[in-house]
């Protein structure tokens, strides 16, 4: 029966799963096969695998590593991971995956299966009750043929697809982010045919976010004060004139009147508790008769001419500004943390925001008892910008960069780090909460031979 080779979820990797989802939906314990998995083929763990265990268990879940694999392979692969495991399994047969549920002391109910192979991983998991999720097999750089088995997979795979009723089993499960990449994948070829075309994705997606925001019960901030709050609870500045190699100086000082246009539309704006300050509902639309000038934008990972340069900028220094209080952001998008070269000590989100307008916003909610406010300025160079409250918050807040470096991937360069938040009790000095906000792997926009030699990773 082909039911028994369907998974619960065809997902495209172990990261792009929701994992706070699934434990919303009642999953206590996550068991995962390793090779093709999780890494390829009898590699090591890595350090994004690593860390995500970390946050798999810091979210509540007991995991559990079931392998066909000896018990020396299984060890070396947790050499830094803490986890139950099993090894020499002998999936797909039942006894090991019951097994693994009594290691866990939990109901199979409460128990989800991760692999990547459907005659072993899945059809173990189904026989024995359990709900799967299918990753598709991790392939080593230049692999291109497949053996009969994943053949035949493909064409399970194909069949699983057409038929509806095996189909998302698990509900959304899926990270948004991923959901984004998806679509934006999907409607790639009609967006690039010529600019007309991209124009009316641009339209159709500015009518789907206003419709949105029309029917949202949301309250979003409107109100403004010239009179600051009493309270600062966080001063940024971000330097808005770039100068070096390959930047067109004339960009640039398009750049400053373009945010400081925009800063115009902010500075004062107080949002009361519960409501959302909105980046494009504040600033509105951008376009000449506004007074807005035409620089640099990015638009799919590229640097092109458009109006309104600038407003990322500034959207990273109010998001510089939110990441160090008590505030919620509900929605942030990221483009390339390298587009220029750093000058000076290395600042960690000192870019990375990106809006667009409107379908990319950045918003926050205020989800504390108080009145927040954002004060905002420019001088000739420099855009500063200040987070006020009526009264001090019980912690403050702390950006750390962790394992920052450069590799090349194929003909092209990466920045490569781990960004956190650490939340600090001011009472005590205790950091009672460390987050990661960021796995960032941004493409280098500027000149490869700026990449400082010490920071690449070979």
């Amino acid at each position: 029966m082909l039911r028994f080779f369907y998974p619960y979820e065809y997902v495209d990797n172990v990261f792009c799963i929701d994992y706070n989802e699934l434990y919303k939906k009642g999953y206590r314990g996550l068991i995962f096969d390793i090779d093709n998995t999780l890494v390829h083929h009898g590699d090591d763990s890595t350090e994004k695998i690593d860390e995500l265990f970390r946050i798999i268990q810091n979210i509540g879940f007991k995991t559990l590593l079931l392998s066909n694999n000896n018990e020396e392979r299984v060890k070396r692969f947790l050499k830094n991971i803490d986890s139950l495991y099993i090894c020499d399994a002998e999936k797909p047969k039942v006894a090991n995956y019951l097994k693994a549920v009594e290691m866990m002391n939990i109901s199979k109910e409460e128990t989800l299966f991760i692999g990547d192979q459907v005659f072993t991983d899945i059809l173990g998991a189904n026989k024995s009750g359990i709900a799967s999720i299918l990753v598709k097999f991790i392939r080593a750089n230049g692999e291109t043929k497949i053996g009969k088995r994943r053949q035949l997979e493909n064409i399970i795979l194909k069949m699983y697809k057409k038929n509806k009723k095996f189909q998302n089993r698990l509900g959304n499960i899926i990270k948004e982010e991923e959901k984004q990449k998806m679509l934006l994948k999907k409607n790639k070829n009609f967006c690039d045919i010529n600019p007309f075309f991209w124009s009316i994705s641009t339209y159709k997606c500015i009518m789907i976010r206003n419709i949105k925001d029309f029917f949202s019960k949301e309250k979003f901030a409107k109100a403004k004060q010239s009179q600051k709050l009493t309270n600062l609870v966080y001063e940024y500045s971000s330097t808005m004139i770039k100068k070096g190699k390959g930047i067109d100086p004339k960009t640039q000082e398009n750049k400053a009147i373009n945010i400081k246009l925009a800063s115009s539309k902010i500075t004062g704006i107080i949002i009361k508790p519960g409501e959302i300050f909105s980046f494009w509902k504040t600033v509105g639309t951008v376009n000449r008769r506004k007074g807005y000038k035409e620089g640099r934008v990015i638009r799919q990972d590229k640097l092109v001419t458009g109006t309104g340069d600038g407003l990322c900028n500034l959207a990273n220094t109010i998001n510089n500004l939110i990441l160090h209080s008590p505030l919620q952001i509900v929605e942030f998008h990221k483009h390339s943390d390298a587009l220029a070269s750093d000058i000076g000590h290395r600042v960690p989100m000192a870019n990375g925001t990106s809006v667009s307008y409107n379908y990319i916003d950045y918003r926050f909610k205020n989800n504390t008892n108080q009145n927040i406010q954002i004060i905002l300025w420019c001088d000739e160079e420099k855009l500063y910008g200040e987070l006020r409250s009526e009264q001090e918050f019980s912690c403050s807040y702390d950006l750390i960069e962790e394992n920052h470096h450069f590799e090349k991937e194929d003909d092209k360069y990466y920045r490569v780090s781990k960004i956190y938040r650490n939340t600090i009790e001011k009472a005590t000095g205790e950091i009672t909460n460390k987050e990661l906000i960021w796995d960032n792997h941004s493409l280098v926009m500027f000149d490869y031979n700026l990449i400082p030699k010490e920071d690449l990773k070979v």
